[in-house]
């Protein structure tokens, strides 16, 4: 019985594993600096925090919107750019870890890390 188990936790993880989620996960922390710092951090409209932040976000094939609102300046609203993750290549030799990356978004990274934007201040009616 002890044996089966084993056999079946293996295979389990061989088949429910995949090299970029295993390798660099299925989140990424990316770098948000404003200028003028203190703006409110907004992931997906919920708030994260306050520039400068590192913020960690979810990977995927769309980068997740980013707002950042300060009072008497323009919301700046953005997705951060998303690339291949080049560890994803291993798993063509494992298609279903292949599959994996995909679902859980392991497959994309953030590139770059750093973001650094200048708010403009809000124009006098």
């Amino acid at each position: 019985m002890k044996r089966i188990f084993n056999i079946a936790a293996v295979s389990a993880t061989l088949l429910l594993s995949s090299c970029a989620t295993i390798f660099t996960g299925t989140k990424q922390t990316v770098q948000i600096n404003s200028n003028p710092p203190a703006a409110t951090i907004e992931v997906d409209g919920v708030k994260a925090g306050v520039t400068p932040m590192a913020v960690p976000l979810k990977k995927g094939f769309t980068g997740q919107t980013i707002s950042l609102k300060l009072d008497g300046y323009e919301t700046k609203t953005f997705q951060p750019v998303t690339t291949f993750n080049a560890v994803s290549v291993v798993n063509l030799l494992f298609i279903p870890g292949f599959i994996v990356d995909i679902a859980t978004g392991a497959m994309m990274k953030y590139d770059p890390t750093v973001y650094e934007f200048t708010l403009e201040q809000k124009k006098a009616n």
